[in-house]
Order: C-alpha cells, then structure tokens, then sequence
C-alpha cells in the first residue's frame, strides 16, 4: 500500500507545503516537526529552483532565499535522512521536471526512495510526457502524483484513472498564491475524479485561511496549503516554527469540522 494513503485515514487530510531552505535547512526541520506535532496528515517539501513556473511571487521569492542562502538538493536530502530519525509522517517532494533533469532521473528517485519519501510532484511535467519518470518512480515504489486543473476539462477521467499517490487539484487558474474567494467549479471537477478513480484527492492553491480550509476539505478529502506558510516565514524567519505549528492547528481543527 501507498504510504500516502495513510494520510486520508484518519478523515480529512491538512497538508502544509514548505520551501525547503527558507531561510535556512534548520528552521526546515524545525517548521516540519512542528507541522507534524500539531496534526499535519502529509508534508510536502519544496526543493527551490531558480525558475518556478506555478508559483506565485510569495513562493518564488522563497525560492531565491533559499537558494541564495546556498541550498542544494543533496543537503535536503541529507534534512530529510535526519527527519526520518524522528517522524514517519508521509512526505513528497515537490520540485519542476529540470531539478530531477540535472540530478539524473534515476540517481535522484533513487534517492528519494532511500531517504524515506513517498511521492513526487512535478508540476512543469505535461501529463502525455509522465512516462519517463513514472517506469522509475514504480521501480522504487516513490508515487508520481499528478495534478488536474480547471482546464483539465476533458482529461480530468484520464488523469484520474492513472493517479497514484493523491490527486492535486488545482482550485483556480494562475499561480499559488493567497486568495479571498475561489470561483473554480471544484465539485463537478470533484464529481469526475471519484467516477474514475478511488484514490484521495486534495485541493490546492489560493487556500489561506481556516474557514477556506475547511470549505475546500468538504468537496475533496484534503486541503494544500503552502503561500500563507511560507508568509509566516517570510515575516518571523528563524522564529517562525511555532508560528507555523500555531497556524497548522488552526487549520487541522477546522478540517476536522467537515
């Protein structure tokens, strides 16, 4: 069975989204043990690039820290080996298609599978081109997860069908970023994603606050969140790991609710 899976069995799954390397690997780890502590279900763990095509500017500006602060993928790798000692939560990296290029396909999933994380968010890989990571993703048991967006239309059923891991919706058009409304007609995508496949989904994208949160977790079995954390970041720096775990629990109780 998928380690992912065990994120959605204990009812709706809050995940937090963290650039890895902002401000520093420390606080990294810090900022995950406190997400896990207070009832994060999976964490999704950001490897900077210098060109990340979804993000908005919050997420990218994270980006250019951690990567002028001399953030490389080895030396995350070498965080989450120290991680595993202590937590046994799932974990995804999630990265663009040139990250894993650069490394090696093969020598980077490899990696991953041997440091003890579940799955792998491409969000720069076109579905129609997943094939030369998933034969490796399958060969070391890392899920490949997909995303579907609003004009996923009518690919939706395909790329449901063929999921492993959870499904990422994506809840608007655009980049990540905070929003005060989402308008995306996310039950019908919601509708089609359940006829195809029994796998979870989750949605995110523009999901801030708890009340968002907790609406978004109603239609699917899961909310994303990644912006307004790494806004905590951004404002508390170093100081930021019991900010984080405040706001996850405050996310985690309203999901609860649903």
């Amino acid at each position: 069975m998928s380690n992912i899976k065990k994120a959605f069995e204990n009812g709706k799954a809050f995940i937090p989204f963290i650039t890895c390397g902002d401000p520093d690997l420390e606080t990294t780890k810090k900022c995950v043990l406190e997400m896990v502590s207070n009832g994060a279900d999976l964490i999704e763990l950001g490897i900077p690039f210098s060109d990340p095509t979804a993000e908005g500017p919050v997420i990218q500006q994270a980006n250019v820290r951690a990567l002028e602060g001399g953030v490389t993928t080895d030396k995350i790798f070498d965080m989450v080996r120290e991680l595993r000692k202590e937590i046994d939560i799932p974990m995804v990296f999630m990265t663009y298609a040139n990250v894993v290029y650069s490394y090696g396909a093969e020598k980077f999933i490899s990696t991953c599978a041997e440091i003890g994380m579940d799955g792998l968010i491409l969000p720069d890989l076109p579905f129609e081109e997943k094939g030369e990571f998933s034969d490796i993703c399958h060969e070391h048991n890392i899920d490949l997860i997909s995303l579907i967006a609003p004009t996923s239309e009518n690919r939706i059923s395909m790329i449901a069908s063929e999921a492993e891991g959870f499904l990422y919706i994506v809840s608007s058009l655009g980049v990540t970023g905070t929003r005060s409304e989402i308008t995306t007609d996310l039950d019908s995508i919601v509708s089609v994603v359940r006829k195809n496949t029994d796998i979870p989904c989750a949605i995110g994208f523009g999901i801030s606050t708890p009340e968002q949160g907790k609406k978004m977790a109603s239609i699917a079995d899961g909310a994303i969140v990644g912006s307004a954390i790494i806004k905590i970041l951004d404002k508390y720096g170093k100081d930021a790991p019991a900010k984080v775990g405040e706001y996850v629990k405050s996310m985690k109780d309203a999901i609860l609710k649903c």
